[in-house]
């Protein structure tokens, strides 16, 4: 079941609500629907359909862990929850899950969630959660306090990460040429793009168009680059302009260049090679002026190799290339990113600022953050809720990271290291094994094997199964199949 946001609402903040019971569907779409616009999905697949067909992006998400088809699992809440970011990084996700064990609730958030809330829960005070995310907007690197640069850069920090990236944008931010960024998810690619490509530069009066290239389905995307002339397809009453055309001599942003269908693909180096483009339905040439800059958080080069993303397109696109660099990078830049969130939001809360004690403090500055400064801005962000004006320890901290669990047991028996022992080393450690003479079956250490190589995929990837699969070299729907079976088996 699914619903469209109607015109008569669309002054209310836009919920998107996730759970695969039409009851609670049901019941939260009533209780909550006086203060938002409630559209509902039960499974991730429809979920992300759903998105691409709305008006607007969602202010809010709520969703539950355990979706189809693994119903008893949170690895489809867990990629719901990357993708929601991928195709809208300003959406606020809240978690409504029965799965509601710590490891859950620090994982979730790591990927970008605001908050974590078990069932059951009142509806007054999941209300109350939802209008505390939605109460503390998305800001940028906007202030120049502590950056490096000049005065109003949105690069946070002076550490080598942060000099070498200020370097790489001075030489290119002038040049005519594509950009490429490559980076994980959460670095801040946008802001790069938005901010040091365009805004600092003698385009700044021009257009800036960011389109991300994965929040629109794939037969849609021609039409929205490059436009259409009426009458082209079913439903084009009158000619439009794309990006390209809307973009003038200003820049196109394309995020997630790497979900690009590989037709339009090759229309879009034509675009890069002599800026000749065509409007959908038309045989009149246009020639775009604008100056396009391409990011994305996949390896491009495996991409190419795997067919996925043309070569002749990336090497176009490479020919300036900067890497956003990830927040593990970036030394004593985390208490300098931590003063500047902690200062925003505390002034949006209107309260006072938290502090971190000494522990709390050290304990930040060798914290790895996987979810980069998105993990980071929304950990401040519930730091200042909670404990506003409060002096955080190391215990309170802890509580918010995404803190490893016991250490996976090796894939191997008793110690062999994998694929790279050899298989003698397995031999001798299997004969130790066995001649213990204890209980002891193949299958179960094989499933259990099977089991803790999928879930640290999938943490690694931060919930997307397409990047846990090329983890572990299997296809995705063998990955899916094997996720199927081993839940069934639980």
């Amino acid at each position: 079941m699914r619903s469209l946001p109607n015109h008569s609402s669309l002054d209310k903040p836009l919920l998107l609500l996730v759970d695969d019971d039409p009851l609670i569907c049901d019941g939260l779409s009533l209780t909550l629907s006086g203060r938002f616009e409630v559209v509902t999905s039960q499974a991730r697949s429809p979920c992300l359909q759903l998105l691409r067909q709305l008006r607007r992006a969602p202010d809010l998400a709520l969703i539950d862990l355990g979706l189809p088809p693994l119903p008893h699992r949170p690895d489809e809440g867990f990629a719901l929850i990357a993708e929601l970011l991928r195709l809208s990084p300003g959406m606020r996700i809240v978690v409504l899950s029965g799965q509601s064990d710590e490891g859950n609730a620090r994982h979730a958030r790591t990927l970008g969630a605001a908050e974590f809330v078990g069932k059951p829960c009142h509806p007054a005070e999941l209300q109350q959660v939802l209008e505390r995310a939605l109460a503390f907007h998305s800001v940028t690197g906007a202030s120049g306090a502590g950056s490096a640069g000049d005065a109003g850069s949105p690069l946070i920090g002076s550490s080598p990460a942060i000099q070498k990236l200020w370097v790489q944008l001075r030489q290119y931010a002038e040049l005519p040429f594509p950009v490429l960024i490559e980076g994980e998810s959460g670095s801040g690619k946008e802001i790069i793009a938005a901010r040091c490509l365009h805004h600092d530069t003698r385009r700044r009066n021009r257009p800036f168009l960011a389109l991300n290239c994965a929040a629109i389905s794939p037969n849609l995307v021609e039409a929205t680059l490059f436009g259409y002339a009426r009458g082209a397809f079913t439903g084009a009453i009158a000619s439009k302009p794309g990006y390209f055309e809307d973009a003038g001599e200003g820049t196109l942003f394309l995020d997630e260049i790497g979900e690009l269908p590989l037709e339009v693909q090759a229309k879009l180096l034509r675009v890069l090679e002599n800026g000749d483009y065509q409007r959908l339905g038309e045989t009149q040439r246009r020639v775009s002026q604008a100056r396009i800059i391409a990011a994305t958080n996949r390896d491009l080069r495996q991409e190419v190799k795997s067919g996925a993303f043309r070569a002749d397109l990336y090497h176009r696109l490479s020919v300036c290339s900067i890497s956003a660099p990830p927040l593990r990078e970036m030394g004593n830049d985390k208490i300098v990113l931590l003063d500047h969130f902690r200062r925003i939001y505390a002034e949006q809360a209107q309260q006072a600022a938290f502090t971190l004690n000494d522990q709390a403090t050290a304990r930040w500055l060798a914290y790895d953050f996987p979810g980069n400064v998105r993990e980071l801005r929304n950990i401040v962000i519930r730091l200042t809720t909670k404990h506003a004006g409060q002096v955080v320890d190391l215990a309170r901290l802890e509580s918010e990271l995404d803190l490893p669990d016991e250490p996976l047991a090796s894939a191997a028996p008793n110690g062999a290291s994998g694929g790279e022992t050899t298989s003698e080393a397995i031999v001798a450690a299997a004969t130790r094994r066995l001649r213990q003479r204890e209980p002891f079956s193949l299958d179960r250490l094989l499933a259990a094997t099977e089991r803790g190589y999928i879930e640290a995929a999938l943490k690694l990837a931060h919930g997307n199964v397409s990047q846990a699969a090329r983890l572990l070299g299997l296809h995705r729907t063998t990955l899916y199949n094997r996720m199927e079976s081993s839940a069934r088996e639980d």
